[in-house]
């Protein structure tokens, strides 16, 4: 009986650290994802059919084989498998040079899209690895570059939340459209004025520009208000 007793507990001795071994392995499996060089996605791009279909955007790699009506051959998003076009996600450039990782010249504003737009696939398809190349180095680490994107992408949220703000203490002009009529804004309180949105001005370099609606004694100490054209300084609507 003792050395059975004996026995049990050598074993688990010895097997403790075998376990342990083990579970690390297994958690490192877990936490590790596969790296893709460029040429390696490009093989999954729907040609071969044996193979899923991935795609990349800022250096992540996702399975969207589930979505294969949209991104295999003849798909209306084919042209992102088989590589990463996260600057196509915001220019509508699908061809050529468009279809590229780089986001050189984009706004804060654009980069914010394309970062919603990852998280859209984190949520949506399987992630499977990352890309080696402008946003990930060849132990998978982020680049300098990507914690830019990311930096610059949650500086864009921070200023847009800022102008919304802002913009909600002078409440937004009502407006309507129609074949007939054409379009018209109006103020239920207060009166109908072009003023300028700094803030998107300053992210996107474009102009901008909201109606609002201001209350007399605004309009005179207010800089920056401009009357719609053909309308009356005191009127309540406004053809646009």
């Amino acid at each position: 009986m003792a050395s059975t007793r004996f026995f049990l507990l050598l074993l688990a001795i010895l097997l403790v650290p075998l376990i342990a071994v083990v579970l690390q392995f297994v958690a490192k499996s877990w936490s590790s994802s596969k790296l893709y060089t460029a040429e390696e996605l490009a093989r999954y791009n729907g040609t071969e059919e044996s193979l899923p279909l991935l795609l990349g955007i800022l250096g992540s790699v996702f399975d969207v084989t589930k979505g294969k009506s949209h991104y295999g051959p003849g798909g209306s998003y084919h042209h992102f498998s088989g590589r990463d076009a996260s600057r196509a996600f915001v220019s509508g450039n699908f061809t050529g040079d468009g279809l590229t990782d780089s986001l050189k010249g984009l706004t804060s504003t654009e980069m914010k899209s394309i970062v919603e737009w990852r998280g859209f696939y984190f949520k949506t398809y399987k992630f499977v690895g990352k890309l080696v190349g402008r946003y990930y180095d060849s132990k998978g680490n982020p680049t300098k570059y990507l914690k830019g994107v990311e930096t610059k992408s949650a500086r864009g949220t921070q200023l847009l939340e800022k102008q919304k703000i802002e913009e909600a203490k002078v409440p937004s002009c009502n407006s309507r459209w129609s074949q007939n009529e054409g379009g018209e804004v109006w103020c239920t309180e207060g009166y109908p004025r072009l003023v300028q949105r700094p803030i998107e001005m300053a992210i996107t370099g474009k102009l901008s520009r909201r109606c609002a609606c201001y209350k007399e004694n605004e309009l005179h100490t207010t800089p920056g208000l401009e009357v719609y054209k053909d309308c009356d300084f005191l009127s309540k609507t406004c053809k646009v």
